[in-house]
């Protein structure tokens, strides 16, 4: 028996997507159900912002470190 609603998440769902998001590329119906939780959630998205954030810094640290 097929699921009523494919491209549902949860939050829990929807954080570990994120976080894949960072090494590998997501497959189609994954990146669309993130992007419907995305849509409707207002939590998953300041995570998803927070997760930018640590990525810049990390990436200016690196650069920071390789200047030295």
């Amino acid at each position: 028996m097929k699921a009523a609603y494919p491209f549902r998440r949860t939050c829990k769902e929807v954080s570990a997507l994120l976080i894949a998001r960072e090494d590998r590329a997501l497959p189609l119906g994954e990146r669309l159900a993130l992007r419907l939780h995305l849509a409707m959630c207002k939590a998953c998205p300041r995570f998803e912002r927070q997760l930018l954030t640590m990525r810049n810094a990390m990436k200016q640290w690196r650069n920071y470190s390789d200047d030295e």
